[in-house]
């Protein structure tokens, strides 16, 4: 590892993470006038954003930053392109891995794999549909969307909320920061789907000053030291439906996203590898077809 890289991963243990990061958010939800346009310009120039594709593409439009890093885009230039037997993308990003859960670990980087069960908060139940299952890891840059989407029809089973570190996630501590995403802060959703059971995990990291969801709002901050969970009715006017495309989150200063499939349910694109660009609504991935045949 080049030296650089060295006195980068050695600033990552010791720099005050949840210090940085809450500090951050409370400059990106502020409303600090001039001193935020020039930032928001200053981020667009520095990551290359194409504010064309924004619903609003004035700079202006955005008073504080966490509205400009959550900016919608124009619907028409995320159209959903997964059709029944197939699941979407949820973000826009780049795959950091792909593949099978093999007993219980799931892939991280060369020389690194990390607990199914742990990512998930712990509880074996949670974790047991997916054992031997299939899971994707989607990184999101700076300069991506930021909002989060369904892949396919779920229904909201469990949320939970993981309290941990917030070191920065990128392909740098990924290959050099053991068991990451199962060490830093992040919301878990589980839900029942079309394909079977479905965990989205949304990972925090550094200078990510929020992570929320539409059913509840901002979920951290707040954090706190213990683990919480939340439980959702199946059905009834309590019960909450989310169509493939739907929104279901979304990072202010983003992170990544970890899927969780269980065995035989799905099959990645053929074309989709690690470093492999994603977009919101493109297809990710067929659904078995015993798997539908099962669910009808």
């Amino acid at each position: 590892m080049a030296k650089t890289d060295k006195a980068k991963i050695f600033f990552q243990h010791v720099m005050p993470k949840h210090l940085i990061s809450r500090l951050m958010g409370k400059f990106a939800a502020a409303r600090a006038g001039w001193f935020t346009q020039t930032f928001i310009r200053w981020f667009i120039r520095q990551y290359k954003i194409d504010m064309s594709e924004a619903i609003e593409e004035s700079p202006q439009a955005y008073k504080t930053f966490n509205d400009f890093f959550t900016r919608r885009l124009k619907p028409e230039l995320r159209p959903l392109k997964a059709d029944d037997d197939e699941l979407a993308h949820p973000v826009d990003g780049a795959v950091s891995q792909l593949g099978e859960i093999k007993d219980g670990r799931i892939f991280q980087a060369k020389g690194h794999d990390y607990s199914l069960q742990e990512l998930l908060g712990g509880s074996e139940e949670d974790a047991k549909p997916f054992m031997n299952g299939d899971f994707a890891t989607i990184y999101l840059a700076p300069k991506d969307y930021h909002r989060i989407h369904m892949p396919c029809d779920g229904v909201l089973k469990k949320m939970v909320y993981v309290p941990g570190d917030l070191y920065s996630v990128n392909p740098l501590t990924a290959a050099n920061v053991p068991n990451l995403f199962a060490r830093n802060e992040r919301v878990v959703a589980i839900f029942d789907t079309e394909v079977g059971p479905m965990s989205m995990v949304l990972v925090g990291a550094t200078i990510v000053a929020s992570i929320g969801t539409v059913w509840s709002g901002t979920v951290t901050p707040p954090t706190g030291g213990r683990i919480q969970s939340w439980s959702y009715p199946a059905s009834g006017p309590a019960a909450i439906h989310l169509k493939k495309g739907e929104e279901m989150g979304h990072f202010k200063l983003g992170s990544t996203v970890v899927l969780t499939f269980a065995k035989d349910a799905i099959e990645f694109d053929d074309d989709l590898e690690p470093r492999s660009t994603t977009r919101m609504g493109q297809v990710m991935a067929k659904i078995k077809a015993e798997t539908k045949e099962s669910d009808d």
